[in-house]
This record gives structure tokens, C-alpha cells and sequence, in this order.
């Protein structure tokens, strides 16, 4: 894979504002700009899953044809365009995890998601992806910011140093939150599976 450049400081943000007011090329000049992030959040997105049928750069195809048609966003920086763009991975994920349950009861076939690869539990077996959306929207209703530390790190793959920027925090803080958030959804996890 061509490795691209990475944009100038600045250059990213200024580009995704212009999209935002409406500048039409500015969207075709940002996706060559993030697409290694966005691929490289695909495939963190799409490691635990045991029968892919979708490819890293299928999701993010999908992920900026839906950034495309969401005129409404007032981008404001990077790490607002990269939480964003997690949590569409996160949609993309479970829409079609939602489908596979549909189509064959039981859910057998749905998206799994090794939850021991970011840490939520040594010893937590794969959990599947509808129950985590499901956890993680009873997480937000209660603690918004915990749940959106936990899409950004899981879905997004973001370092805690970069969550920390995107939510504008302290690294401290975004630890914090990631420790109560790991053990929260392992408890609402193992309740769901009992």
C-alpha cells in the first residue's frame, strides 16, 4: 500500500472546516489525507471478527460514504473527524451484525469482538458486537464521556494521549474512564451472556 503523507499541522483541520461551509472539493482533498487512519482503524475494528465478510477497505468505503452524506456536521478538528468516524465504524459493525442475527436466529454468525485484545478482561471470552452496542448504549445513557472513551479506543483504536486531545482532557483523566468503563461493560457483558 502507498504510504501517503501526513498532512501539514493545521492543514487537516482548515480542510475539514472548509468542508463543513460547504466547499465541496474539500471533502475529495481530506479522504487521501486520512485514509491510512481510517484503514488502520478498520482493521483494529474488523481483528476480532471470526468469518469477515467485509474487508478494511470496504468498511472504510462505506464509513466515507456515509461521512459524505452528513452535511449537517460542523467539523472541528482531527480528533472530532477520527470519533466520528469510530463511531460509523461502530454502526457499519452492528448493522450488519443486527442483518446476520435477522437472517439466522440464534446469532451464531454475528460479528464477534475479542474484547481481551483491548484489555476490557483477561479472560473474557469474545463477546458479540450487538451486545457490546446494546452495553455501550446503556454506558452513554448513564456516563457519555466513558462510552465515547471506550468507541473511540475500541472502534477508533485512538491512543489514550490522542483520546485525551479529542475530548479535551486529562491523560489521567482519559485512564480513569477507561478503567471504570472496562469494568462496567465486563459486568453488563457477563450479565447479558447469563
Amino acid at each position: 500500500m502507498e504510504q501517503r503523507d501526513c498532512p501539514a499541522p493545521g492543514e487537516l483541520t482548515r480542510l475539514l472546516r472548509a468542508w463543513s461551509d460547504g466547499d465541496e472539493r474539500a471533502f475529495e482533498r481530506v479522504v487521501p489525507l486520512v485514509y491510512d487512519e481510517l484503514h488502520r482503524m478498520a482493521l483494529r475494528s474488523l481483528a476480532g471478527e471470526r468469518a469477515p465478510s467485509l474487508q478494511p477497505t470496504a468498511l472504510v468505503n462505506e464509513v466515507c460514504l456515509r461521512l459524505l452524506g452528513w452535511d449537517a456536521v460542523r467539523w472541528q478538528n482531527r480528533g472530532h473527524f477520527f470519533g466520528v468516524s469510530a463511531q460509523m465504524m461502530r454502526r457499519v459493525l452492528v448493522d450488519i451484525a443486527r442483518r446476520r442475527n435477522a437472517a439466522r436466529r440464534g446469532g451464531a454468525l454475528a460479528v464477534r469482538v475479542a474484547l481481551d485484545e483491548v484489555d476490557l478482561a483477561a479472560d473474557q471470552p469474545d463477546a458479540d458486537l450487538v451486545a457490546l452496542d446494546e452495553s455501550l448504549e446503556q454506558l452513554a445513557i448513564e456516563d457519555p464521556r466513558k462510552a465515547q472513551v471506550v468507541e473511540l479506543r475500541f472502534f477508533g483504536g485512538l491512543s489514550m494521549e490522542e483520546i485525551a486531545q479529542t475530548l479535551g482532557v486529562s491523560l489521567r483523566t482519559v485512564h480513569n474512564e477507561w478503567a471504570f468503563a472496562r469494568a462496567w461493560l465486563y459486568r453488563a457483558l457477563t450479565t447479558h451472556r447469563s
